[in-house]
């Protein structure tokens, strides 16, 4: 569900939905709104591969910053997709505290990652040397600096269409949360009829 109608369906809008069948069993309502931009969301995954790459992000790295992004803006749907990924590769304790902001258990590098997301997301105008400082003090080049930057730009761009758009987590996706990311997520749109998310 979202505000705007489904897309005419073409074959890329066919592949689109065909692809997220045989990923998941259901197309997801961001896939139906990005239907109506397939070309935009090719692009946008591709430079969002490049900037993880060039940043060095290992995948336990990029669900966490995907989630503290995500929870930092109050979007829904990208923190239980993200902080179900973070559960997979860290535990659902690490996901939990990184939904609800709690530093706890992360590395000095991990630390690092997560201020500049909080700080790109809540106000990049007051993001400061020390910002960067604390980057480059845990082994990450100036390379990999603008690339961890760029990834969180354009994580925070996709979840600002999705809710701009009204986006609507899949039950699915609520479904398949682990239960203390989903009593975490009590923030955002949340499914139709489901109330808050540790409702669900």
């Amino acid at each position: 569900m979202t505000f705007l109608s489904d897309a005419p369906l073409d074959p890329q809008v066919e592949q689109m939905y065909a692809t997220d069948l045989d990923l998941q069993g259901y197309v997801a309502n961001q896939t139906r709104l990005w239907a109506h931009s397939p070309e935009s969301l090719t692009l946008l995954s591709y430079v969002l591969k490049r900037a993880a790459d060039a940043a060095g992000l290992t995948a336990r790295q990029r669900a966490l910053v995907v989630t503290t992004c995500a929870s930092t803006l109050g979007d829904a749907y990208c923190s239980l997709a993200f902080g179900t990924k973070l559960a997979g590769v860290a535990g659902e304790g690490t996901a939990e505290r990184a939904v609800t902001g709690d530093d706890g258990g992360l590395s000095p590098a991990e630390r690092a990652l997560v201020g500049l997301t909080r700080q790109m997301v809540r106000d990049p105008n007051s993001t400061t040397a020390e910002h960067v400082e604390a980057l480059r003090s845990v082994g990450y080049d100036d390379h990999q600096i603008f690339a961890i930057a760029l990834f969180v730009a354009l994580r925070l761009a996709y979840a600002t269409v999705n809710d701009a758009l009204g986006a609507v987590p899949d039950a699915e996706l609520v479904a398949h949360a682990p239960v203390g990311v989903r009593a975490a997520v009590d923030f955002g749109r949340q499914p139709a009829g489901a109330g808050r998310a540790e409702a669900v």
